[in-house]
Parts: structure tokens; C-alpha cells; sequence
């Protein structure tokens, strides 16, 4: 693939609680995640890898009062390097869905990227928190 036809994206986002760099090479590439909330990170880390994307996430945040900042200032930035990598989304189907088995878990993900969001949760989660990171 040239790289003029590589689906790329840089993007940045800085707020009064965080500053957050995302790129991303939907076309493959490194991965390097540093939030500094673990968990997080370990998930991101597992988006770029199995999603065999190049994915490089950079986020600073007011750790010191909670995680929850963080996270949605990255999930807004990423979500934003997605759209503008996909571009005119020529060659890609709209649908997308996996069923993956992963650490004692089944993962079931359907993908519709017609640009109206939605987002549906169905989990139990037996924790208030998954190490210090807030359920």
C-alpha cells in the first residue's frame, strides 16, 4: 500500500483535565499505550494488537483525583482518529462483528460504522474495580 493510500490519523485533545495524543495506522503498525492507568492501558494494548492496528496512545491526567477523565478523553480522541482514518471509508464494509475468547471471558462485538453512535453494555461485573481502575 502506498503512502498516500495508508489510512492514518494523528490527533490531539487537550483540556483542563487532560492532554491526549492518538495515532493510529488502521493499515498495521507498532503498538505503544501509556495512560497511566493500567488496566486501560492492557485494554488499548489488546485493541491495536489483535485489531492489527498501529496504535499509539499518549494520555496525561488528573490521576490523582480518578481514572474517569482519562479514559473518556482517550475514548473521545480515539473514536475521533478512527472517523478521520477511515476517511471516505471506500473499500470497507459498513458491518464488522467477532466473537473472541479472551482471560476467562467471551467477547462479543458488532461493529456498524455508519456514523450514529450507540452503545450497548451487557455485562455483569463482580468487582467495584479491576485493580485500581473504577468499574
Amino acid at each position: 500500500m502506498s503512502a498516500e493510500s495508508r489510512r492514518r490519523a494523528d490527533v490531539a485533545r487537550a483540556t483542563n483535565e487532560t492532554d491526549v495524543k492518538v495515532g493510529l495506522d488502521l493499515d498495521g503498525g507498532e503498538v505503544s499505550v501509556a495512560t497511566g492507568v493500567p488496566f486501560f492501558d492492557h485494554m488499548l494494548e489488546q485493541l491495536g494488537r489483535h485489531g492489527r492496528v498501529g496504535l499509539r496512545v499518549e494520555t496525561t491526567g488528573d490521576l490523582e483525583i480518578d481514572a474517569h477523565h482519562t479514559v473518556e478523553d482517550t475514548g473521545i480522541v480515539l473514536g475521533s482518529a478512527i472517523v478521520e482514518a477511515l476517511g471516505e471509508k471506500r473499500g470497507i464494509r459498513r458491518y464488522g462483528d467477532a466473537l473472541v475468547p479472551m482471560e476467562e471471558a467471551l467477547a462479543q462485538v458488532a461493529l456498524d460504522i455508519s456514523g450514529r453512535p450507540l452503545l450497548v453494555y451487557d455485562a455483569e461485573v463482580p468487582a467495584e474495580s479491576v485493580g485500581q481502575y473504577d468499574t
